[in-house]
C-alpha cells in the first residue's frame, strides 16, 4: 500500500480562514477563537483533552478518532509550532502543547533556521528546510511505511497543494464563523475539485466536514 500524504480534522472559517491575524503566544489562532473552530471535536467522545465522562458520538467522533490511524509522522509549518519569526532566539520554547505533545510521532517543521532536533514525551520535533517534496521524503521515511499527517497550517498546506502532494484531505468548515482575514486554505473549496473527489456532509454539530480524495 502507498504511503498517503493526509490532511485530518482542519478547521477553517466560512469564508476559508484557519487562523486569523495577529498571531502571538497568548493567542495561537490570532483573532480567531479556536474554542469555537474546534467545538465539534471537543463536543466528541473522543477528544483526547476530554476530563469529564459522556461525549458526543456518530461522524464528529469517528473523524476525531481517525486523528491517529495509521499515522506514522506529522509535517507541519513553523507557524504551527509557535508564534517566533526569523533566526530562533529562545531554545526553551518547544511548542504549544506542554510536556505531552499530541502527536506520538516524529515531527518535521517546516522552517529556513535550523535548530536542533529534541524530544517531549513520545514526540521528536524535527526543523528541516527544503521545498516540500524534500520534507515528505524524510517524513516517509521516519513514518516507517505508515501514512503521513500534513499538520497546517493553512499556507504548508497549500503548498503542498500546490506540489500537488496531497492525497486526502478533511476540512471541517464552521458555517457560523466569518474571520474576514488570517491565514486562508481557499477562498472555495471547488478550487479543488479539479483534482480531488469531494464528498460534503453535514453534522448536527453545526459544522460541514469536506472529505476530498485523489481523483
Amino acid at each position: 500500500m502507498p504511503q498517503l500524504l493526509r490532511v485530518q480534522n482542519f478547521n477553517v472559517s466560512s469564508d476559508g480562514f484557519g487562523a486569523g491575524e495577529n498571531q502571538s503566544l497568548e493567542r495561537p489562532f490570532g483573532h480567531a477563537d479556536p474554542g469555537t473552530m474546534f467545538a465539534w471535536a471537543g463536543a466528541t467522545a473522543s477528544w483526547p483533552n476530554r476530563t469529564a465522562p459522556g461525549g458526543s458520538r456518530g461522524l464528529d467522533d469517528y473523524l476525531t478518532r481517525d486523528f491517529a490511524h495509521n499515522i506514522g509522522a506529522e509535517i507541519m509549518g513553523r507557524n504551527k509550532f509557535g508564534p517566533q519569526r526569523g533566526p530562533w532566539q529562545d531554545h526553551d520554547w518547544k511548542g504549544w502543547w506542554g510536556e505531552e505533545p499530541p502527536f506520538h510521532t516524529p515531527v518535521f517543521v517546516m522552517t529556513h533556521h535550523p535548530r536542533p532536533s529534541f524530544t517531549l514525551s513520545d514526540t521528536t520535533f524535527h526543523f528541516v528546510g527544503g521545498d516540500p517534496a524534500e520534507v515528505l521524503a524524510q517524513a516517509r521515511e521516519a513514518a516507517r511505511g505508515k501514512d503521513v499527517r500534513l499538520g497546517g497550517g493553512a499556507a504548508t498546506i497549500r503548498q503542498f497543494l500546490d506540489a500537488d502532494l496531497v492525497d486526502t484531505l478533511h476540512v471541517a468548515v464552521s458555517p457560523a464563523v466569518k474571520l474576514g482575514s488570517g491565514s486562508r486554505l481557499w477562498e472555495s473549496p471547488d478550487e479543488l475539485l479539479d483534482r480531488f473527489h469531494c464528498d460534503v456532509v453535514p453534522s448536527p454539530s453545526g459544522v460541514t466536514h469536506h472529505l476530498f480524495w485523489r481523483r
